[in-house]
């Protein structure tokens, strides 16, 4: 898990360096990427919620340097800030997007795994990432 942690860090890192900035740390892009999906506006609470992430100050340290860097923009509705992807946060999406396919989708063809494999190793990093979620929560209480 650490070496797959590691890796998974270091890819995100280059990929957006190939794709143009090299100032992002790897959870500021996993936050990008989340604000930009499907193109609708996310609340603080969501992005936590679905990047998994229980410490907001985290997150909400990420979307001020995203915002100070023009990626992102915000809107106020009562008590409640909407965050969503400038044109600037799409277009270096997009370039992640592009050296993804071209260094890693491309790369995954040439692997003797079928769909029904990778499907299923999914599935078990899921369960695995459950049975973690779940320790790290009896730990806390020990």
């Amino acid at each position: 898990m650490i070496i797959a942690y590691d890796v998974f860090s270091r890819w995100m890192t280059q990929c957006m360096a190939a794709a143009g900035n090299e100032a992002l740390s790897p959870v500021e892009i996993l936050v990008l990427h989340n604000v930009n999906h499907c193109g609708r506006d996310k609340r603080l609470n969501d992005i936590c919620f679905l990047l998994n992430i229980e410490d907001t100050h985290t997150v909400n340290y990420a979307l001020r340097k995203l915002m100070k860097m023009q990626f992102l923009t915000s809107d106020k509705r009562g008590k409640e800030v909407f965050f969503l992807a400038s044109t600037e946060g799409d277009r270096f999406c997009e370039a992640y997007r592009n050296v993804r396919e071209r260094c890693f989708l491309d790369g995954l063809a040439h692997l003797d795994i079928t769909g029904d494999e990778m499907r299923d190793i999914a599935a078990s990093l899921r369960a695995l990432s459950r049975q973690y979620d779940q320790a790290s929560r009896a730990a806390a209480s020990h």
